[in-house]
């Protein structure tokens, strides 16, 4: 990896972060130069705009969240076997969630209160997670209805379980909804 390459990352890295930590309204391009130990000057050389950060970080989200899908797509041949990886997801992260939200969730919430091509772009992480789960539905067999109407519930419930993890700085909420959920998608 050449050096340029090298900075850019570590810029897309420090801003995921931060906007995760503090969110992106209050995230500045000095906060990110810092964090990434890069010159303040030498972030316009990368991101003409602290939008145009943020777009790299949303399309660094979207790659992770991808290998995530590709990774359980390949492990586990049952589709419910891939919903319970993506609901023991969260266990692994509910310490941070108490802490900063859910990484994805906070950002479509924030970015939504905007118009135009951020709101897009947040709405985007929000659909290909909805997209993927709802095709676990239909693996199971179920219409395209009901596989939407169980992936909106899921995904929700899992979103709700965030918000009440952060507000009330309480970890275990995650863990035992997702226990919930699991009992819920057996029966499904």
């Amino acid at each position: 990896m050449s050096r340029k390459n090298d900075k850019r990352n570590r810029l897309v890295e420090a801003a995921n972060d931060l906007i995760y930590q503090q969110t992106f309204n209050s995230t500045t391009l000095a906060d990110i130069a810092t964090k990434a130990e890069v010159p303040l000057g030498n972030v316009y050389y990368y991101f003409k705009t602290k939008d145009d950060i943020l777009k790299a970080v949303v399309l660094k989200r979207s790659a992770v969240l991808q290998e995530l899908f590709t990774t359980w797509d390949q492990q586990f041949a049952q589709a419910k076997d891939r919903l319970r990886a993506f609901i023991r997801h969260s266990i692994e992260s509910a310490d941070t969630t108490a802490r900063f939200g859910c990484e994805m969730g906070s950002l479509c919430q924030e970015l939504g209160k905007y118009s135009g091509e951020l709101s897009h772009l947040a709405a985007e992480l929000m659909h290909k997670t909805l997209n993927w789960v709802e095709s676990q539905f239909k693996a199971l067999g179920k219409n395209e209805e009901t596989a939407s109407t169980l992936a909106k519930y899921l995904i929700s419930s899992m979103q709700g379980v965030s918000l009440l993890t952060l507000t009330f700085k309480d970890p275990s909420l995650i863990q035992r909804q997702s226990k919930n959920l699991e009992n819920w998608l057996e029966a499904a």
